[in-house]
C-alpha cells in the first residue's frame, strides 16, 4: 500500500475562506475582538467536489492509495489574530478535516492542526493541549501539525525546546502521537512562505533538536521533519560533525545529540520535487527514517519542462530510486504505520 504522510486540504470550498475573512475584518476593526466559534455551511456533496476533481483523482492517477490530512499549512496563519481567533478557526479547520475522512475512510485518515499564537506562549500550549486531547480522544486524529514559530517568520518565541512546550509533549506522548514540524504563512519579508520559510524552519527544528538534547527528555515523542528535512540531508556532514565535537559539555554532561541517537526520533519525508533530491536523501538518510509524501495539492503543482511530469508526483521518483522492493516497503507502507501507531490502514481491494 502506498501511504502519503502529508497531504493538506488545500481545495476547500470557499466558505471556509470567507470564514476566515471574516474573522480578519472583524480584527481590522478591533485587534482583541473575541467573537464566536459560529458554524460554516458546507455540504457533504461540496466536500466531494472539492475533493473527487482534485486531491482523489490526483491520487488515483499517481497510484497512492491513502493520505494522511490535515488542514492547509498555509492557512494555519498562527500569527493572525489572537488566542480566541485561533481556536475558533482551528476548529473549524480540524472539524473539516474529520468529516472528510468520515465520507472517504478508505482514502484518509486525520491529521490536526493545533491553535498556537503568539504573545502569551503558556496559553497558547494549554489551548493546544485542549484541541490535541479533543481531536484525539473524541475525533480519532493519529498526529498533529506543530508550528515552531507561530509568529510568523519573525522567530521571537520560545524555541522548541524551551520548558513552555513540555505539556504538549507530555501529551502527544502519553497520546501516543507525532508532530509534524510545520510552519504556517510568512508576515516577514525576507521569507517567502513555501520557498525559503518552510526550508528554514525544516531546518531549525531539526537543529534546535539535535542541540537541546530535548529527546533525552522525551524518548517516546516522534518528529516528522517535511520537505526531505530541509537542508538537513544535503549538510549531512556538517550536522554529524558539529554533534560529535559538542557531544560532550566541557563539565563532562552530556551535550548534543548525535545524529544517530537524534535519528531515533525523528523521520524525514520525500516532499523532494526532482529525481537527484530524492535519490540522495535515500542515499543519505537511513531508510527507516524515510516517510512517502508528496504534499498536494501542495507547493508547487505544475509539470517539469524537462521530464513532462508533475513536478509533486514524488512516488515517481521513489519507484526510480535505486532501492530493493524492501526499502520501498518501508518508504511507502511500513515505515508511517510505526511512525503513527493510531493510524489504522483500510486493507487493500
Amino acid at each position: 500500500m502506498i501511504v502519503d504522510c502529508h497531504g493538506h486540504y488545500t481545495t476547500a470550498p470557499p466558505q471556509l475562506g470567507e470564514y476566515r475573512d471574516a474573522q480578519k475584518a472583524a480584527l481590522a476593526l478591533d485587534p482583541a475582538h473575541v467573537g464566536e466559534k459560529g458554524s460554516i455551511t458546507i455540504s457533504d456533496d461540496e466536500l466531494r467536489d472539492s475533493l473527487e476533481s482534485n486531491q482523489l483523482r490526483l491520487q488515483r492517477e499517481r497510484g497512492i492509495d491513502f493520505c494522511l490530512f490535515s488542514p492547509r499549512a498555509s492557512w494555519m496563519e498562527h500569527h493572525v489574530g489572537n488566542a480566541h481567533t485561533s481556536q475558533h478557526w482551528t476548529e473549524q479547520c480540524n472539524d473539516l478535516i474529520r468529516r472528510i475522512c468520515d465520507l472517504y475512510p478508505d482514502n484518509f485518515a486525520p491529521v490536526c492542526q493545533l491553535p498556537q499564537t503568539p504573545g502569551d506562549p503558556e496559553a497558547s500550549i494549554r489551548n493546544s493541549v485542549a484541541e490535541l486531547r479533543r481531536c484525539v480522544d473524541e475525533m480519532g486524529f493519529v498526529g498533529c501539525n506543530l508550528n515552531p514559530d507561530p509568529s510568523g517568520g519573525m522567530w521571537n518565541g520560545p524555541t522548541t525546546y524551551d520548558r513552555t512546550f513540555w505539556p504538549l509533549y507530555e501529551a502527544m506522548c502519553e497520546l501516543d502521537v507525532p508532530a509534524m514540524i510545520h510552519v504556517s504563512a510568512t508576515c516577514n519579508e525576507h521569507f517567502h512562505s513555501t520557498g525559503s520559510h518552510y526550508l528554514g524552519a525544516d531546518t531549525t527544528a531539526f537543529m534546535q533538536a539535535m542541540t537541546s538534547g530535548l529527546f533525552r527528555d522525551f524518548p517516546t515523542m516522534r518528529w516528522i521533519i517535511p520537505h526531505g528535512g530541509g537542508a538537513v540531508p544535503y549538510h549531512w556532514g556538517r550536522f554529524k560533525g558539529m554533534a560529535e565535537e559538542n557531544a560532550v559539555k566541557k563539565d563532562g554532561s552530556p551535550g548534543w545529540l548525535l545524529l544517530d541517537e537524534l535519528m531515533d526520533n525523528v523521520w524525514f519525508d520525500t516532499c523532494v520535487y526532482h529525481q537527484p533530491g530524492i535519490d540522495l536523501l535515500v542515499d543519505v538518510v537511513p531508510t527507516a527514517n524515510i516517510l512517502f509524501a508528496s504534499e498536494m495539492v501542495g507547493a508547487v503543482k505544475g509539470k517539469n519542462p524537462d521530464t513532462g511530469e508533475f513536478y509533486d508526483d514524488t512516488k515517481r521518483y521513489v519507484d526510480a530510486a535505486d532501492l530493493t522492493d524492501e526499502q520501498r516497503t518501508m518508504i511507502f507502507e511500513t515505515n508511517v504505520q510505526r511512525v503513527f501507531p493510531r493510524l489504522r490502514l483500510p486493507l487493500k481491494a
